[in-house]
């Protein structure tokens, strides 16, 4: 998937014209209907603004920390061009928020992050292009 470049508010800005899915008002459309998931919060309360995702998912030391670490245990080499650094740091919040929500969920077990977060994450760490991928909800073996 190829993603859109944005015009869409800031976090926490009402919308006028939301998508009926989302009840927090922060949620971008997705390329799939799977992944049209909202938090399911009111938007004071929606969870990319809270201040606990600025504290545990989006502070890019702490995501490089998380990805060096994760790169060590996989036996990969860290990314050093711009580009991939965003892309490895939209992984890193990717996995914090899921790790910060539910937990340790296994080899091959998925969840769906809510588009709020996702698009949270991804304003923070910007492809270039404006290219992203959907969300892997393969199970892995």
């Amino acid at each position: 998937y190829q993603g859109r470049q944005s015009n869409a508010p800031a976090p926490g800005t009402q919308v006028s014209n939301q998508l009926s899915w989302c009840v927090c008002n922060n949620c971008r459309d997705m390329p799939t209907d799977v992944e049209c998931k909202c938090c399911g919060q009111q938007p004071e309360a929606c969870i990319s603004i809270l201040p606990h995702m600025a504290a545990y998912i989006l502070q890019e030391g702490h995501l490089r920390l998380a990805s060096r670490i994760w790169n060590d245990v996989r036996g990969l080499d860290d990314l050093l061009n711009r580009g991939e650094i965003s892309k490895q740091l939209r992984h890193a919040a990717y996995c914090q928020y899921v790790m910060w929500q539910y937990g340790a969920l296994g080899r091959g077990n998925r969840v769906v992050i809510p588009s709020c977060v996702v698009w949270r994450i991804r304003d923070c760490f910007p492809d270039l292009l404006g290219h992203y991928t959907g969300q892997d909800l393969a199970p892995r073996p």
